[in-house]
């Protein structure tokens, strides 16, 4: 751990220096970000997870960074070219570019025209043409002067060619300097333009990319959906692209560095710089353009996908009610399971409401003595195909106590019924039973289920497979481990994988417990979590706050109160006269008790605070409370839309350009960034989060192209 960057990262992030200190240190120590966030915030100043991931972050990129510095001194020092100048100026670049800059002239290379002129002897020529135009030399005569280096035998016949190959040495030299690169880069960021065209003969097969057969606009104010689907239809073939800067302006910026005079000599440099800028600077300049716009884009569209799938996974949950799963199928028939509160599966059947006329009347019976043997308080229904007459059919039935109906998001189902967790858990049971299972559960507790898959296969991404999938990963593993320990897990009912997302037990660890709790039985206590194989203090400290234990001996188990914190809240009850059960029960308890008492050794102001309101609120979860939409019985196919309607829906998706809401036709809408509200909407996040209930009225339906128009203008949300 390089401590020199955390000044540097401080002022990065607007924290103070010590701040950086202490997350790296406990980061370093082995802490996950949210046990970092939650039980040291003494230490940190109470930085949150974004600031502390953000640390995490950049000290690995700068850790790179150094990585790098000392391969490329090694580098230099076993070629004898690292002199003192280049050794400090390698020391001081503070970026990957910098770096790159300054070995680029050294860098070992395949043979160039510049290589073999060198090889010619015409490297002193080239200095000659440099040094006149820059006013540190006298060359009146290049022709004269070239005609000394005439030699046929080294492929130097005539004047000619010996001031070609002099030019491509210049070239070279021009187009590999630090000060010429560090120019032409700011003039490609002001000045370069995206311009897209159709590939030749592509115009019918490229046809939905036609936005962008004729495009151009500044490179740095094209938006990330925009750069990735051209950037998506360059690699597909149909799209040819370029980032350029007006040719003119680039040359002039290299001419501006190396010629200072007007004599006969300046001509022959400006000849080289113009065909060096073409052959190699402007190439080279674009290529890293590129890779500026694509890492822009990339954490655009990250960060976009990230806080989808956040807002996914803290979907409201159901709670603890059973459920009656359907998987719907129009050929094959909908799956049915019935789950119990805790998603256990007690029953499975089939039924057949949607194929031909659909068999209604023995669907009907199937369902009536299925929930009559096991009552649900709900009825899950996937929304795929036939989802919506499914719904309408079990709605329409006097079903046993009378259960809430509720369409389901499956995207992911069949993912999760074809993993190896779906396998290992119903191994008696097909594809389409796990799905309904999942579908089921879903509605139960959306977090528990959808750690199941990746998430990348929840569907509320954007251009999540054209994007840097390191990238993609760690933010979408941040998100999991955070939603996952903010919620709490339930640490006898869990599964294996909602365990692996706890702060400091993954894979191995959770299977762990899995396995001790089917040998031992329920956990009774925290405590008890020490017994279990291989999960050691460390992995204790920073696991014990986030397993809650409930119904066991101690009552702070079921709590957000960490068991190193036990000792202040048992020595606040002892005070009070009471235990720690009444003091969690009762209000007024809490209220006699004087926070400043309790001040002191690991005890600071920030972790009382959370004491108290833990207390205050012991297990609570941070989710809302369930609250089902209801779409509009009479529009359950595209053809049923009409512009002008008013309907509800389920925000799905949050992108850069709007967002789509599912309208219960089997294919979402788009309410396009200028359409979410009355007033101007810069970042549609702003107004609108994944999982939300909405109104919208229909603009446009275009039935050939599937694509609905949606606006938001004018409603309230539902």
């Amino acid at each position: 751990m390089n401590e020199v960057y955390f000044d540097r990262i401080a002022r990065e992030a607007g924290i103070k220096a010590g701040q950086v200190k202490a997350a790296a240190e406990l980061l370093q120590d082995g802490g996950t970000v949210p046990f970092i966030a939650r039980y040291r915030k003494e230490a940190t100043g109470a930085l949150d997870e974004v600031q502390i991931a953000t640390v995490r972050d950049r000290l690995e990129q700068l850790a790179e960074l150094d990585k790098r510095r000392e391969a490329v001194m090694k580098s230099l020092a076993e070629r004898e070219l690292l002199t003192d100048e280049l050794k400090a100026s390698l020391e001081a670049a503070e970026t990957l570019t910098r770096v790159e800059d300054l070995y680029l002239p050294f860098r070992p290379k395949r043979r160039t025209r510049a290589s073999i002129a060198v090889e010619r002897g015409l490297e002193p020529l080239a200095v000659l043409l440099l040094d006149a135009a820059a006013g540190k030399a006298s060359c009146q005569d290049p022709e004269g002067e070239a005609a000394r280096f005439v030699d046929p035998e080294k492929g130097v016949p005539d004047t000619d060619a010996a001031l070609a190959g002099a030019r491509d040495i210049v070239a070279e030299r021009a187009s590999e300097d630090p000060m010429a690169r560090h120019g032409l880069r700011g003039l490609f960021v002001r000045k370069g333009v995206f311009t897209s065209r159709v590939a030749k003969g592509k115009e019918e097969d490229g046809a939905k990319y036609r936005d962008y057969f004729d495009w151009k606009e500044p490179a740095v104010k094209a938006p990330s959906h925009r750069l990735l689907a051209a950037f998506r239809g360059e690699e597909e073939g149909f799209l040819s692209l370029s980032f350029m800067p007006p040719e003119g302006e680039a040359v002039a910026s290299l001419e501006g560095l190396f010629v200072k005079t007007g004599s006969p000599a300046a001509d022959q440099v400006k000849t080289a710089l113009a065909d060096g800028y073409a052959r190699l600077a402007g190439p080279s300049m674009e290529t890293e353009l590129r890779a500026v716009l694509k890492k822009k884009a990339d954490e655009t569209a990250v960060a976009v996908f990230a806080q989808n799938i956040r807002e996914v996974l803290m979907e409201s949950p159901l709670g603890q009610k059973s459920v009656l799963a359907v998987d719907p199928g129009i050929r094959t028939g909908c799956k049915l399971a019935v789950l119990d509160a805790q998603g256990r599966l007690l029953e499975t059947g089939v039924i057949y409401p949607l194929r031909g006329k659909g068999d209604l009347e023995g669907a009907a019976r199937t369902v009536g003595e299925l929930l009559s043997r096991s009552p649900v308080e709900a009825v899950a229904v996937g929304n795929g195909t036939g989802g919506r007459e499914t719904e309408a059919f079990l709605r329409g039935l006097d079903l046993p106590g009378k259960p809430v109906v509720v369409l389901v998001n499956e995207s992911g189902a069949s993912v999760y019924s074809a993993s190896e967790a779906a396998r290992e858990e119903f191994p008696d049971h097909d594809l389409t039973v796990r799905g309904a299972v999942s579908i089921g559960r879903r509605l139960q507790d959306p977090l528990a289920e959808l750690v199941k898959i990746d998430p990348k296969s929840i569907g509320v991404g954007q251009y999540q497979h054209d994007v840097d999938q390191k990238m993609l990963k760690t933010a979408l593993d941040d998100v999991v481990s955070s939603c996952v320990n903010r919620v709490g897990v339930e640490v006898n009912t869990a599964s294996r994988q909602l365990l692996t997302a706890v702060s400091g037990v993954g894979p191995a660890l959770a299977a762990s417990i899995v396995a001790y709790r089917q040998e031992n039985g329920p956990f009774a206590s925290r405590a008890e979590l020490r017994k279990v194989p291989k999960l050691g203090p460390k992995a204790f400290t920073q696991a014990a706050g986030f397993l809650r234990v409930r119904g066991g001996r101690e009552p702070l188990d079921a709590s957000a109160v960490h068991p190193e914190s036990y000792g202040v809240v048992k020595t606040m009850a002892k005070d009070l006269g009471c235990t720690v059960a009444d003091l969690m029960a009762n209000a007024e308890l809490r209220k006699r008790i004087e926070p400043e008492r309790y001040l002191g050794g690991d005890t600071g102001a920030y972790t009382l605070k959370d004491i108290l309101e833990e207390l205050d609120k012991p297990g609570r979860d941070p989710r809302e409370s369930f609250e089902a939409v209801e779409f509009s019985p009479d529009v359950r196919e595209m053809a049923d839309l009409r512009e002008g309607m008013e309907l509800a829906g389920v925000v799905t998706n949050v992108t850069a350009f709007g967002a789509f809401v599912d309208i219960g036709v089997h294919q979402d809408g788009l309410v396009h960034v200028s359409h979410l509200a009355d007033r101007f909407v810069k970042n549609p996040s702003d107004v609108v989060r994944a999982g939300q209930k909405v109104r919208v009225r229909v603009v446009s339906v275009d039935a050939v192209r599937k694509r609905i128009g949606l606006s938001m203008k004018g409603l309230p949300s539902s």
